[in-house]
């Protein structure tokens, strides 16, 4: 990297951010994740979250549908300073696993962000949607 990239432009507390990057691995696995103690914990915080917000309830899969599945995203969480403030773990649905004309056009996601709500609000109200 340092062949294609250089930092002398940087200010110092920019180089400590970019070096801060490349000193923790982000895993390609669950059982890289596993290995990892602060890895586990943001799993296991993740899994807190879903179950705390009631995000899904555990049914029996109808006979002749295929699950959507899911799988785990990594991603750390800086200060300004460039130190690490967290490590953040999301389970995500394997969107490309959907079927067109049956679930395709669900989306699922664990949480909405409150600008999308205001805009589908908005979107209702000016063009006389009902909602539900």
């Amino acid at each position: 990297m340092i062949k294609y990239v250089s930092n002398h432009c940087l200010s110092e507390s920019n180089k400590s951010f970019v070096n801060q990057l490349s000193t923790v691995a982000i895993p390609n696995s669950v059982q890289e994740a596993l290995a990892d103690p602060r890895w586990k914990a943001a799993m296991n915080e993740e899994m807190k979250s879903l179950q705390n917000n009631e995000t899904w309830e555990l049914v029996e899969c109808p006979p002749g549908k295929k699950l959507v599945g899911c799988r785990w995203i990594y991603t750390m969480k800086y200060k300004a300073d460039g130190s690490i403030e967290r490590f953040k773990a999301r389970l995500v649905a394997k969107w490309y696993t959907q079927t067109y004309g049956i679930d395709y056009t669900e989306t699922f996601a664990p949480v909405a962000k409150i600008n999308t709500v205001r805009v589908l609000l908005s979107l209702a109200a000016n063009l006389d949607w009902p909602l539900q």
